[in-house]
């Protein structure tokens, strides 16, 4: 839920709590075939991106959610080659990915085709990523496209979508994760952005409860992420054998990061006593 008033942009969570920027002027208010998408000017922060009410990225802060998304899981497996990203139609998820010199293609899949022309249009934070020879871009349904597979073809999926509500819903569900274990090689890695977790969410719980049914490796990040509710949550799953509690991060010391690094990534695996005890018979962690 959004509320716009004269020199401010306000998102209010279900929780009764929200976030909140000093605007500059709106830029886009554009309906496309599957949502609204507005960008707007923020007053200190660069270009805010919204879909359908929801902030999506503010460019000043949008390392501490990209590069959270990605490069974890990229540097937990020990060669991926190929990556499916379903979302992420603003190019930061495809940026961070084409950092590594690994890879050998990476599949975008965006439902909208507006998020992607907006978004480079007015935003640019794919710094060239979208025309990288590497890349592919699809425009479909993400579930859809994942059974068109056959066989197992992926190092690594992530998925960066909006919430889990409409065209979106499908993403975070049991059946979701079946079809996602199918098409990852082995060893292989999934991850997926999955709400606030300070408070809990039933969303995230769901998501957990989901992934955990198909993934028995599923492990659960948090990450303070400028212009979110933080701290928030991702989850990911792990087919076969990854270390993802230690991951390489000798290859992390070659790529361009602002956010990422090896303190972080241990602050990443840290969940609060009060998020345990909710999930208590569900994920184990330190007394």
């Amino acid at each position: 839920m959004r509320e716009m008033t004269t020199g401010e942009y306000v998102e209010w969570y279900p929780e009764g709590y929200g976030m909140c920027f000093k605007v500059k002027r709106k830029i886009v208010d554009y309906r496309s075939k599957y949502q609204r998408i507005e960008i707007y000017e923020t007053t200190n922060f660069g270009k805010m991106l919204v879909i359908d009410g929801a902030i999506q990225l503010v460019e000043e802060g949008e390392a501490s959610y990209h590069e959270v998304i990605v490069h974890p899981a990229m540097l937990a497996h020990p060669s991926p080659e190929r990556v499916l990203i379903i979302g992420g139609g603003d190019g930061g998820t495809l940026r961070e990915v084409l950092k590594h010199p690994e890879v050998k293609r990476a599949v975008l899949v965006e439902i909208d085709p507006a998020v992607i022309h907006l978004s480079r249009l007015h935003l640019c934070i794919d710094r060239g990523s979208f025309d990288d020879e590497r890349a592919e871009i699809v425009h479909d349904d993400g579930v859809r496209y994942l059974k068109s597979i056959n066989g197992s073809f992926y190092d690594v999926i992530i998925v960066d979508s909006t919430d889990p509500v409409r065209h979106a819903k499908n993403l975070f569900t049991e059946d979701f994760y079946k079809c996602a274990k199918d098409v990852l090689r082995e060893p292989g890695i999934i991850v997926t952005q999955a709400g606030s977790l300070y408070p809990l969410t039933n969303d995230f719980i769901n998501t957990f409860n989901s992934m955990k049914a198909v993934f028995e490796n599923t492990q659960i990040l948090l990450s303070p992420v400028f212009g979110l509710a933080s701290p928030w949550g991702f989850l990911v799953g792990v087919k076969g054998k990854l270390d993802f509690e230690h991951v390489d991060m000798r290859r992390a010391r070659m790529l361009d990061l602002r956010f990422y690094d090896a303190e972080m990534h241990k602050f990443f695996l840290f969940l609060p006593k009060s998020v345990r005890k909710k999930l208590d018979g569900i994920v184990e962690g330190p007394p």
